[in-house]
């Protein structure tokens, strides 16, 4: 985002940019929220529905543009896809019906998988679509698919274990704030009770992780970028239109698949973005 502001003429000459992180703890991210509010800055950027809603819980006049959030409508931060309404308008993270494409993946590279834990921030909206949209396709791949919560790391750890205990699973890791921050965890655990495992976004599989489809968010921050250029000329969040992805990778990390035993099927391998060996 950096980047692209300075190829459109926002320098540190003409242009101040204070940047918060509060992680994924709802409170010092309410904190930040009301703390920016008060600032009153042109323009804010915002990472993930967790940290949008409180920011427009804190303010409805500084104008917001938003990043990786999957369902701006059905949160309520926007009144429609293609006339916003009011102070917010951004990049959508992908539709829920991705998430089903996570499970057919999941069975495509590991045919023996019959039993799928689906970890979700069951408070989050996202977290709710996005298991819906993976059990409306469950049956059609024959994989029962189960809940689990990522609220902390002892109810991750204690959780995956008992799924563990059965043969035939895989796990499926849906986007949120709370499986970014227990990322290292939930990869070790895959690989210590031998788990194949699908990610919503390719830094799990820099960093151990097996597998992962999503759209390039690197993308996302570049394009967002260009509604804050236009923000800061004058334009209004609420004539901007929240627009999807446009760019989507795979990318597989063959050395975790050794480890488990799995050899990725041609018909992976060809669609692969990105192969880490």
């Amino acid at each position: 985002m950096l980047q692209e502001l300075r190829q459109l003429g926002w320098t540190g000459r003409n242009a101040r940019i204070d940047i918060h992180w509060a992680g994924a703890d709802a409170e010092s991210i309410r904190k930040h929220a009301a703390e920016l509010a008060t600032l009153a800055p042109d323009v804010t950027l915002a990472n993930g529905s967790v940290v949008v809603a409180p920011l427009l819980q804190a303010t409805r006049t500084v104008p917001i543009v938003f990043v990786v959030v999957p369902d701006p409508v059905g949160a309520g931060f926007v009144d429609s896809l293609a006339r916003p309404g009011g102070n917010a308008t951004g990049f959508v993270q992908f539709e829920y019906g991705l998430s089903g494409k996570w499970l057919e993946l999941l069975k495509e590279l590991a045919p023996r998988v019959t039993r799928a834990a689906i970890l979700r921030d069951a408070a989050n909206p996202a977290g709710t679509g996005q298991f819906g949209a993976i059990q409306s396709v469950a049956p059609s791949v024959g994989v029962e698919v189960s809940p689990v919560n990522v609220r902390d790391a002892g109810e991750i750890e204690r959780a995956v274990a008992a799924f563990a205990r059965a043969d035939n699973g895989g796990l499926i890791v849906t986007g949120s704030a709370l499986a970014l921050l227990h990322r290292n965890l939930i990869i070790a655990l895959a690989a210590r009770h031998k788990l194949p495992a699908v990610y919503f976004e390719r830094f799990f599989v820099t960093v151990g992780g097996l597998i992962s489809y999503g759209p390039d968010l690197v993308d996302q921050y570049r394009r967002a970028a260009t509604y804050v250029d236009r923000i800061l000329k004058g334009e209004k969040p609420a004539e901007l239109p929240v627009q999807a992805p446009t760019k989507y990778e795979l990318v597989i990390n063959l050395k975790t698949a050794k480890a488990l035993g799995l050899t990725f099927p041609d018909t992976v391998l060809s669609r692969a973005d990105e192969v880490i060996e």
